[in-house]
């Protein structure tokens, strides 16, 4: 077995995370916070928990299976916490871990330049499709 420098220890583990590499973790994660309904989630839980019925309401257009997959995804990536509080009917709250909201003012950028700038995105989508 070979030794290492501490300088390349710190080279292999910093390639070990590399999301140019094809196989690399981080470029899951990169998907999942990439998708859609993600982002959204992530921003709804912004102002503190909510129940599975709150965030099916603000999410509108949110099919149960496309609510259900990411909040499951985002509990076992550690960026929220499903809390089963024993009440009659059992109430399921889901709340941003610190994690989470570390990754919270990074979503809340996105989502707000895709408001601002939807406009001149559509003018964009426009212009394409007229000279194509």
């Amino acid at each position: 077995m070979s030794t290492q420098t501490a300088a390349q220890r710190r080279a292999e583990a910093s390639a070990a995370h590399n999301a140019y590499v094809a196989a690399c973790p981080a470029r899951q994660l990169l998907d999942r916070i990439g998708d859609k309904w993600v982002s959204l989630t992530v921003n709804a839980l912004a102002e503190g928990p909510l129940r599975y019925s709150e965030l099916n309401q603000r999410l509108a257009g949110v099919s149960q299976k496309m609510l259900t997959q990411p909040l499951r995804n985002l509990e076992r990536d550690g960026l929220l916490t499903r809390t089963v509080l024993p009440e009659v009917p059992v109430r399921v709250d889901y709340r941003l871990t610190p994690l989470g909201e570390e990754l919270l003012p990074v979503m809340r950028t996105i989502k707000r330049w895709a408001e601002d700038h939807m406009d001149q995105v559509l003018h964009a989508r426009a212009a394409y499709d007229a000279r194509s």
